[in-house]
Formats: structure tokens, sequence, C-alpha cells
């Protein structure tokens, strides 16, 4: 009988040692390479290592997959060996291989930190079960990290976090967009960021030393609008004892906020389509008029171009504004954003609430998938803080139950069929042929599914 070709030492360099799956030590050759041919038939990227020296010399915080040692070995055995991975990093998984003899040494090990360790003589497919498991959460650790530094590098950089097409063309046109002195009009549903959008295009720009004043128009009662935008003078009506400068006043060299701009009432109206006219302001009360230097940033969750939203809100103020409009994306046309936003809102509600970072249970990434995000960032970043607290299990699980009994079972597979399209069309930037490779439906079926669920490809395509 023909003997295989003894598997070949791994002599390469730690960044090669990025892409495999395991990293098989032993110092028995035989031993060595039947069970790393093992692995590889089952479909595993292993290489051999005779010895824990070996090994370490190569080896490099970015290795991605498990390693498995033999306990017994000259020099370094198996269990310095794992102590010297954990020291590099105490995520890399570590599967002991023990007799007999070793196994009390090897269940310390494991309350170590060993992720598990397999008595001789063992069945090749008990060690691919186990080793696949420990690939599996390897993978998710790295998935994890990345996200979180992605998250905190994008939160330094800009505050606006995403790397969908619609997020990275938006991020690109408030950069153009900062150092110019135009209205803006940021339209998108409630809790999509839309004064991060305000903030952005003010830190960027040259009026970053200035005023950031936000007003929150659906906040205020009727009665106190004008005075608290356009200030007063006193006796200008009962109770207005003293002088108040307003908001828009306040803001004068720096940026203007107005939040929910619908809710703004028709009388306040009028004066604010002056004030971006003619860039001055009366105050109640006062005939003298004083000169403003502001940007003004308004957002609104309606589309004030369709008569039917607009109602009473004015066209021609409406017009003025729309010079220049921001659209934000709702969370489900982004949904490749979701797991690094949350990524960054757990890290962020950990170190609020004085606790460790968490590692996501299945439940949670299923959620993170399968919910519509109605609340959209907003929400997102609640249930990130829930999750920092130890509550996933409770809240989550309430709100899969109340999805579950407002949808049947085929709106529910409709949910997650174009859920499905939506990432592909992400993935692929909105391109077509590459989509329906990858989905392997026909091209009528895809155009129909788009029609039937709403999807716009377009939103997809990179510039």
């Amino acid at each position: 009988m023909t003997r295989a070709p003894e598997t070949r030492i791994h002599e390469t360099r730690a960044a090669d040692l990025a892409g495999l799956d395991i990293a098989f030590v032993d110092d028995d050759p035989d031993l060595r390479e039947a069970n790393v041919q093992a692995l590889r038939i089952a479909g595993l990227r292993a290489e051999a290592f005779a010895s824990a020296g070996a090994l370490l010399a190569e080896i490099g915080p970015g290795f991605t997959g498990a390693v498995v040692s033999d306990v017994r070995m000259p020099g370094m055995d198996g269990i310095a060996l794992f102590r010297r991975l954990r020291a590099l990093d105490a995520d890399i998984p570590v599967v002991l291989i023990s007799g007999h003899a070793d196994i009390a040494m090897a269940v310390g090990a494991m309350s170590e930190g060993a992720y598990d360790f397999i008595a001789k003589p063992y069945a090749s497919e008990r060690l691919v079960e186990t080793l696949r498991r420990a690939v599996e959460k390897r993978a998710l650790v790295l998935e994890n990290r990345r996200l979180r530094a992605l998250a905190a590098s994008a939160a330094e950089d800009e505050g606006l976090i995403g790397e969908t097409p619609a997020i990275l063309r938006l991020r690109r046109t408030i950069r153009d967009l900062a150092d110019v002195d135009v209205d803006v009009l940021v339209l998108g549903e409630t809790g999509t960021g839309k004064e991060v959008v305000a903030n952005l295009l003010h830190r960027l720009g040259r009026r970053r030393e200035k005023p950031f004043v936000a007003l929150n128009c659906g906040a205020l009662p009727e009665s106190v609008v004008e005075g608290e935008l356009f200030g007063y003078e006193p006796g200008a009506f009962t109770g207005a004892q003293k002088r108040r400068i307003g908001r828009i006043e306040h803001a004068s060299g720096g940026t203007l906020f107005l939040d929910e701009l619908e809710s703004m009432p028709p009388s306040a109206q009028v004066k604010l389509l002056r004030v971006l006219e003619m860039r001055e302001i009366a105050p109640l009360g006062s005939n003298e008029t004083r000169k403003l230097d502001l940007r003004v940033v308004a957002a609104t969750k309606l589309d004030l171009g369709d008569p039917a939203q607009r109602g009473d809100f004015r066209e021609d103020l409406y017009y003025r504004l729309n010079i220049v409009t921001l659209r934000l994306p709702p969370l489900r046309e982004r949904r490749r954003d979701i797991p690094l936003l949350f990524a960054h809102f757990l890290g962020r509600a950990a170190r609020r609430y004085g606790r460790e970072v968490p590692q996501p249970e299945r439940s949670v990434e299923r959620h993170l998938v399968e919910n519509d995000w109605r609340g959209n960032v907003r929400e997102l970043v609640h249930f990130a803080e829930r999750v920092a607290l130890g509550l996933a299990g409770e809240l989550p699980a309430a709100a899969l139950r109340e999805d579950a009994a407002a949808l049947s079972l085929p709106e529910r597979l409709g949910a997650i069929e174009a859920n499905l399209i939506r990432e592909a069309l992400e993935i692929h930037r909105g391109d077509v042929k590459a989509t329906l490779e990858a989905l392997r439906i026909p091209r009528k079926t895809f155009y129909d599914k788009l029609a039937r669920y709403g999807i716009t490809r377009a939103a997809y395509e990179a510039e």
C-alpha cells in the first residue's frame, strides 16, 4: 500500500496564518499527517506544526482560526502553549488533545479559558465537529472587533456611521456643503439622525466655532414659538418683563437647526420666510431690525413638496428652503449598516453603564436581521442599551412575539425575502447582474419582487 505524502509543515510568515482555519500542533508526524488530512477532507483549511515554538514563531493576533495541540510534547507542552496563546489573544479557541493521564490537566486548562479538550482515542468526526464550532466562534469574535473598530473610527471621523452607498454619498455631500452658506432641508423618518446631519454640516464648516442652536418646532406650544424664535422686548405682551434674545438671533454667526419644521405655526412661518430672505430680524415689540449671519438647517419627516402631505405649511417657505435637500434613508434601506451601528451603540452603552461589552447571543443577532426597525437608528440605540444592561433576553423576544401576532406567515416570509433582496443589492451596490447571480432568480421575477416590496434599486448604486 502506497503511503500518502507527508503533510507539509507550515513555514510561512504570521500574516499568512490569517487565512487558516486550523493550526494543528503535534510532535508525532504520523498523527499530525492523519489529522490534518482528515480536516482538509472535511473542508477546513488546516496546516501542521511540529512544535509549539514553530507555531508561536508565526502566529499573530490576526489569526482567523482555532489551534489544536497535543498536551504532551517535548520542550513546550500543550498547556504552556495554550497560556502563551491566551496572552497573545485570549479569544483564540484552543482545543487540547490529551491521553487519559492528562485529562485532569486539560480540564484545568478549560477553567482558564481553553475552548475544549478531546481525550484519546477519538473519532475524526468528533474533532471536525468541535473545530467547526470553534472556527465559527472565532469568526464572530473577529467580526465584532472589526465592527467596533470601524464604528469607533467613523464616530471620531464624522459621526454618521455606515458603509452603504446611500450613506457614503450622504457623507460626501455633507463635506461638500459644509463650507457653503446655503440653507439645507433634511428629509427623513423619525429616528434616522436628522440632527446628526445638521450638526455635521455645522461642525465640518467654517461656522464650527460659533453657536449651533437647535429648536424642536413640535415641542413648543404655539403661544411661545414666536417668542422663542424671534425674541421680544419688555412689554411686548403680558408677562414680558425683560428683553429676551430669540433662538434665531442667538444663532447668528453659526447654525440654526429647526427640527419638525412641519409643526411650525403659520404665523411663525411668515416671519421665518422674511428672516431667510432678508437675513434680518425684528423681535416682538420692537420696530428695530437686526442683521443676521446664519445658516438654517431645517428637518422634516414629511415630503413638503407633496401638497397632500404639506397641509397648511407655506409653499413659498418650502421652496425657499428647498435649495438643497438631503434625504436620510430609513434603516430598512441600509440593513448592511445595522451590525456596524449596533456595535458602536453597544460599546457606547457599555461604557456609560460601566459594563463589559457583551458578546451578542444568537437571539440578538437574529433580532438585528429580522426586526423592521420602524423607529430607525433611535430604536437601535435603545435596543443596544438593553443588551448592554443584560435585558436582551426579555424585550426583543416580546417584540418578536408582537410581530408574529401582527403578521401572517406569508407576510413574515415576504419580509424575510425583501430583506434578502435588499442585502444582495447592498453587497453588489445595485448591480443587477451580480444581484441576480447571487439570488439565482430570473430577471423578471427580480423586478416583480422589487415592485411588490417597494424596493428602489437605484438607492443601492455606488456613484
